[in-house]
């Protein structure tokens, strides 16, 4: 054999070598690719069963679950969750890389041992408006998952302290934990220790997208977010904050959102802004900002949306604003302090913003007819000019405005009568007309007209409302009706049908005998706020003992001639006045339950009997009147501890005693009042609160 064909077959046989050697390592890999991804299926079905599926926890009304599809179909296709709906997958590889199960309906706790953190190649998440149980938000997201890009954990019912984990994520180019919920369940809500937000961001150097609104941060905002070349969107709004926002955050190159709304400790001014910023959304409302609305506004073309409703700027307006075409929610109530006697504001430039949808004018100042120019305006669906001195009539020309939904003009010197053009706007929903003079008869069911009709107030002109007593069936399910000074002498009988109210105003009306049995059976699981003080009520159809609306929040049964044992709210209860009635007898002790009571007001009536002892003991009353009863005995310990209590009056009764030395730790009391009692006791002349008696 030659030299030749001896090399040729050992390069053959090298070459096979090779080959195999390839194969199986090919094969090897594919192997524990496969391996990998059946265990990540594996995790996701163990994620899908830690969870109930509640349709009511989402409130996208496109929500599904998602998880409901998720299923193994046999061995051959035990690899195919990349297929699995929300589930995104590498191509590369098949590691699980997405996740997006936003409006999935999941109900229940995420903790440290959930399987979740198995995928440790993901690299976004978004497990937004879901119902995560007031569960803390796991370490573990930022010690297994730092391959994260974008994590979206909004509206999903998080609590407690955010893990300074989070900051290892270094990453993300989005990071949303907004909208987390306020203090509910005796949970504690979502928030970043003070100091935390600068150890947060100064890690995120690839952050595009930083939403944190409505985490209690109570700090200052860091400068170094100045150096945040990348940032596009900064939503910061109810947060706390505080101290000054550093000017250079606004002029960000690429910054399009800025929102740091309600805020009130947070000062700031705007810079003159070039043509180069491409804001999209600038919201400081709420806030303390001050200072000279720059005319340089005018070069932020491509904005859509501007809120500055309740801050300080100086109340000349730059009408360079009427040069943002594109603008479509425009709202600058009460932006001024108008206690310094501002002259009438001129709004005329509003007229050309023609894509205008929202339009918040409201307590700033307007005086004279109705603005002319809101006619231009016909893309509306929000109009709220209320707190103003606009005068005249309501215009007929507002039937132009067909997409209005919102219609709030409270407030005003408004005469005249109730224009009938108003029912022409069929898309109307809120219509607010409440603290103006206007007059005439009002026949209720021609609100029959406005089918989407959900709030509705009249209060305080001077109309005359005729309701007929076979309306219930025509009219559209309200959720707000306010009819205060409408004349009217019973209950509305079409309230038997109103299934869905949450607010319900008839006071100072002349409505005599009892509140019938139906109002309570229509409005039993909705009701929040009920007013029906200063008429002629004696009682109720059939005394409930314990009031039967189980989520009543406010009651306002003053000035009526009602008798009987006080009736007992739910615990939902913050605000209780039954003061210038007849009721009779002593205070339930179940009185001494209300959590969230704030506000309890039993002044003139015939009252009895000794105050339970632990009637002061709360941490949220702020007014506890009960003038001008016939209570006897010791006045209950006040201000045992730290308290909220601003108002107490103890006076006409025949009180005994001392006065309870507790008085002293009272440190936001501005009225304390027990004249007129039995008291066998001396002021302490170290309490030096306002109006004492």
């Amino acid at each position: 054999m030659g030299m030749e064909s001896w090399w040729s077959k050992f390069i053959s046989v090298c070459s096979f070598i090779l080959l195999l050697l390839n194969a199986t390592h090919c094969f090897l890999l594919v192997q524990t690719q496969t391996l990998g991804q059946v265990d990540e299926c594996s995790a996701l079905l163990q994620f899908k069963e830690s969870f109930a599926i509640r349709k009511s926890v989402s409130a996208d009304p496109l929500a599904y679950p998602k998880v409901s599809f998720w299923t193994l179909e046999g061995d051959e296709n035990r690899s195919d969750c990349c297929s699995w709906d929300g589930v995104e997958c590498d191509e590369d590889f098949g590691h699980v890389v997405g996740l997006d199960l936003r409006s999935s309906c999941l109900y229940g706790s995420i903790n440290s041992s959930n399987t979740l953190f198995r995928l440790v190649h993901l690299q976004r998440l978004d497990l937004s408006d879901n119902h995560f149980n007031f569960s803390q938000i796991p370490s573990r997201f930022g010690h297994d998952l730092s391959s994260l890009t974008y994590l979206n954990l909004s509206y999903s019912l998080f609590s407690g302290q955010i893990p300074s984990e989070i900051s290892k994520l270094s990453k993300l180019s989005t990071l949303d934990l907004s909208f987390n919920g306020p203090k509910a369940n005796d949970s504690i809500p979502l928030k970043l220790t003070k100091g935390n937000l600068r150890s947060l961001v100064q890690n995120l150097t690839n952050i595009k997208k930083l939403h944190l609104s409505g985490v209690d941060i109570y700090s200052t905002v860091p400068d170094i977010l100045v150096n945040a070349s990348s940032l596009t969107s900064l939503q910061l709004d109810n947060c706390g904050l505080y101290g000054e926002f550093p000017v250079g955050i606004s002029q960000l190159p690429n910054l399009e959102v800025l929102r740091v709304s309600h805020n009130s400790d947070l000062t700031g001014y705007f810079p003159t802004f070039n043509k180069s910023n491409v804001f999209k959304k600038l919201g400081v409302a709420g806030t303390n900002f001050s200072g000279q609305l720059p005319t340089s506004l005018g070069n932020l073309h491509s904005l859509i949306v501007f809120s500055i409703s309740s801050c300080n700027f100086h109340p000349n307006v730059p009408s360079s604003i009427g040069n943002l075409t594109q603008l479509g929610y425009l709202s600058m109530a009460a932006f001024n302090d108008l206690s310094k006697g501002v002259l009438s504001v001129s709004f005329s430039w509003v007229g050309k913003l023609t894509k205008l949808y929202h339009l918040d004018l409201g307590y700033t100042n307007i005086k004279g007819e109705f603005l002319s120019f809101v006619s231009n305006l016909t893309q509306l669906e929000f109009l709220d000019l209320s707190d103003n001195e606009i005068s005249g009539q309501i215009p007929s020309w507002l039937m132009k405005l067909t997409q209005l939904t919102t219609l709030s003009l409270g407030d005003n010197n408004l005469q005249g009568p109730i224009p009938r053009s108003l029912f022409q706007l069929k898309n109307l929903e809120y219509l607010f007309l409440t603290g103006n003079n206007l007059s005439g008869l009002v026949e209720f069911d021609q609100f029959s007209q406005l089918k989407k009709l959900k709030g509705l107030d009249l209060s305080n002109n001077m109309l005359s409302v005729e309701i007929r007593n076979d309306l219930s069936a025509t009219l559209p399910k309200l959720q707000i009706l306010a009819l205060g000074f409408c004349n009217l002498t019973e209950f509305p009988n079409f309230l038997k049908n109103q299934s869905e109210l949450t607010e319900l105003d008839l006071s100072y009306n002349k409505i005599h005998g009892r509140i019938p049995k139906w109002v309570s059976n229509a409005t039993r699981e909705t009701l929040s706020e009920l007013y029906p003080e200063n008429n002629l009520l004696t009682g109720f159809d059939q005394y409930p003992g314990v009031l039967p609306w189980t989520n009543l929040i406010f009651l306002g049964l003053g000035s009526n001639m009602l008798q009987g044992p006080l009736p007992v709210p739910p615990q939902s209860i913050r605000f209780y006045d039954v003061q210038n009635n007849e009721y009779t007898g002593e205070i339930s002790p179940l009185f001494c339950n209300f959590n969230n009571l704030q506000a309890l007001q039993l002044s003139n009536n015939n009252l009895s009997g000794m105050l339970p002892q632990c009637l002061g003991n709360s941490s949220v009353l702020e007014i506890l009147a009960l003038h001008n009863n016939f209570f006897n005995g010791y006045i209950p310990p006040i201000c045992p501890s730290k308290t909220s209590l601003r108002i107490v009056d103890f006076s006409y009764n025949q009180l005994q005693g001392k006065i309870p030395r507790g008085v002293m730790n009272c440190t936001r009391l501005k009225v304390l009042n027990f004249a007129n009692n039995q008291m066998s006791d001396f002021f302490p002349s170290s309490h030096t609160h306002g109006s004492v008696k």
